[in-house]
């Protein structure tokens, strides 16, 4: 019975001992590990939703390699079991071919930072305030405040508008009169607005110019630059003043219009 115990109990109860050991040593090891990591990353100034990520990924790869040194103290044959962990992975991965697509273009996202929330931008078809950037989605507001989450993939993969990102902007207005109107009179009119909003930046200066001579009016062009947040406020407010002014002033606005002739032809006798 001694010589049972020693030969096979005793042994055992030290490989369970050891394989403890490694595992509850090398899981405290790994906090420590990612607790410097996180730091580092932190001290470099890498966002905190990337440092986050990188961190449970590297926790649970670690702790793999962990648990596969305990299982190895036990006996258990680790390289059949890394082979069945592989190729499990490979089935999951070529399942979730548009889950990792996002996650790649996740990690890009939040890496390389074409936006941040607050930015309103258009991708994807879509265009809104950017609230949150996540893993797989990002969760943009549209200005009727809708809640839009769209793949990180789609944005990715396509052009991105980011409206926020200049401090300034050019805001671009075609404004028309008729052929019987005073082409200086208006265009006296326009630059007398433009000068009297004091949103209106004097660096870049507006540039206010006959643009066109089209079918059925002539064309003014308007391009004063603001600053980003005032760009929809000058838009509309300008408009509805040179509405104003130009009925004030008797300049119209022609609508869209064709000149018709009709020919008589005497009927053959």
């Amino acid at each position: 019975m001694e010589n049972f115990f020693d030969a096979y109990v005793f042994p055992w109860i030290v490989d369970i001992a050891l394989a403890l050991a490694i595992f509850f040593v090398g899981r405290w090891v790994v906090k420590q590990v990612m607790k410097v990591a996180e730091r580092l990353l932190r001290k470099a100034k890498m966002d905190d939703m990337l440092v986050n990520f990188i961190s449970s990924i590297a926790s649970v790869v670690l702790l793999l390699f962990v648990i596969v040194a305990s299982l190895d103290q036990l006996g258990v044959d680790t390289t059949s079991l890394i082979a069945l962990v592989g190729a499990a992975g490979l089935a999951i991965g070529l399942s979730l071919q548009d889950s990792l697509k996002n996650f790649a273009a996740g990690v890009m996202l939040i890496v390389f930072k074409p936006f941040r929330a607050g930015d309103f931008v258009e991708a994807a078809g879509v265009a809104g305030v950017v609230e949150d950037i996540q893993i797989f989605n990002t969760v943009m507001r549209s200005g009727d405040n809708k809640e839009m989450i769209i793949p990180n993939g789609a944005i990715y993969s396509g052009v991105i508008t980011n409206y926020s990102a200049r401090d300034t902007r050019r805001v671009d207005m075609v404004f028309g009169i008729g052929y019987d109107d005073d082409l200086r009179k208006a265009k006296e009119v326009l630059n007398e607005i433009i000068a009297a909003d004091e949103r209106i930046l004097k660096d870049p200066a507006p540039v206010i110019a006959v643009s066109e001579l089209a079918d059925s009016s002539v064309n003014f062009v308007v391009r004063p630059w603001v600053n980003s947040a005032d760009y929809w406020a000058v838009l509309w407010d300008t408009t509805e003043a040179v509405k104003l002014r130009f009925d004030e002033e008797g300049i119209s606005i022609p609508y869209p219009q064709m000149d018709v002739h009709l020919h008589k032809q005497e009927a053959a006798e």
